[in-house]
């Protein structure tokens, strides 16, 4: 079935998978952990929607199970690790807004990322075992989006899997609203660790740099939240909740992979939206991060000095291989050693007995009779109704 948005997806969710990448060294010097596992999780989710949109394009065929199996559980641990990641950028700023991270030790360093990263990578993996206790079978094969997880619509998944996302947002909207109130109450104490752009103060937290965590944080908030709880009204809406039995029950041939071809759920209007809005979200919050911080004037200075140093290295090397390459220096005989001031003698003429006396750095030239001897050169399946319905669309 024809898809409008190809070859357009693939093409942004490349682009923006590379791109997200671009501030992460900055972020690694200024050690904002929760804006490098923002960037992770964004990457990871990014790239997994290029390679399943490129992969599985026009078909349903499961010509790479194993991939499918990483690549659900990069999508479901994605869909709380950036949020997570955000809540973890709310909080950060939240403690600077209330003066709490001036003068912090090394120790507080050290604590400070070991919470950021329970909060970013082990709730992630705890979430991707509580999210197998309601996987109805192994996995779905969506035609134009590819490999997808499946999900049993019992009362279970509400709680260990829908929650969540839009959970994680609405406490990182309470940190952004405190953050707000604190910084203007404080905005003089403030000052005293954040820094003005282009000062060396405080080279890692500019006051821009403050603000446009601040944004990209709001503004994570703003889609997490309502689209979580939107989804969850797709998925009430469109397959009815199914009665828990038991674990046999829900994972009773759990191996089987079901097949969805594009003239099937396009069909289906609220299924469809969700689809669409779940694979756009990861490349345009890569887009957003980049237009936040790899646009901005600091990024614009690192791209300057980054492009001096290529060019620099680059008349370098150049320039040594223009000395190497110098083959026109003709050595002087012992009997003119001695006398560099001696008067100019005679131009030798170009007969063939005084060119066969000059000593070229070749082994050889031609094929003709001239030849020289020196140093050689250095460069030498099916589906039915009922399998739609247990499928989270």
């Amino acid at each position: 079935m024809f898809d409008p948005t190809y070859p357009l997806f693939p093409i942004i969710a490349f682009v923006g998978s590379v791109l997200v990448l671009v501030p992460l060294p900055w972020h690694l010097q200024a050690q904002n952990s929760g804006t490098c596992f923002y960037v992770l999780w964004s990457f990871l989710a990014t790239l997994n929607q290029f390679i399943n949109s490129i992969v599985w394009a026009n078909d349903t065929v499961d010509r790479a199970p194993v991939w499918c199996d990483i690549s659900i559980r990069i999508m479901l641990a994605a869909s709380v690790g950036t949020p997570a990641a955000s809540l973890c950028i709310s909080r950060r700023l939240y403690q600077i807004a209330t003066v709490q991270a001036v003068g912090m030790s090394k120790a507080e360093k050290r604590r400070a990322l070991f919470i950021d990263t329970l909060i970013c990578v082990l709730f992630p993996l705890v979430y991707l075992v509580l999210v197998y206790i309601v996987q109805g079978h192994r996995f779905n094969i969506i035609e134009q989006i590819g490999c997808y997880p499946a999900i049993y619509q019992a009362l279970p998944a509400y709680f260990l899997l829908y929650i969540w996302p839009p959970a994680i947002g609405c406490i990182s909207a309470v940190y952004g609203v405190f953050t707000f109130r604190a910084f203007l109450r404080r905005r003089a104490a403030s000052s005293q660790f954040i820094a003005p752009s282009g000062s060396s103060k405080n080279p890692g937290l500019t006051g821009g740099h403050y603000f446009r965590l601040m944004a990209l944080a709001m503004i994570d908030v703003i889609f997490t939240t309502p689209l979580g709880f939107f989804f969850i009204y797709l998925n009430r809406s469109e397959a009815p909740l199914e009665p828990w039995i038991s674990w046999a029950n829900t994972h009773s041939n759990f191996s089987r992979v079901v097949q969805i071809p594009a003239f099937v759920w396009r069909a289906l209007p609220n299924p469809a939206l969700g689809l669409q809005f779940t694979r756009w979200m990861a490349p345009v919050s890569a887009l957003i991060f980049f237009a936040f911080f790899g646009c901005a004037a600091d990024a614009r200075r690192n791209y300057a000095i980054a492009f001096n140093a290529l060019a620099a290295t680059f008349w370098r090397i150049a320039a040594c291989i223009g000395i190497r390459r110098t083959t026109d220096v003709v050595p002087l005989s012992p009997s003119s050693k001695g006398n560099l001031h001696a008067t100019p003698t005679k131009p030798v003429s170009h007969s063939r007995s005084a060119l066969s006396s000059i000593s070229l750095p070749f082994s050889s030239v031609g094929t003709g009779s001239l030849t020289a001897t020196g140093p050689p050169s250095p460069s030498s399946s099916n589906f039915t109704d009922s399998d739609l319905k247990r499928a989270s669309l």
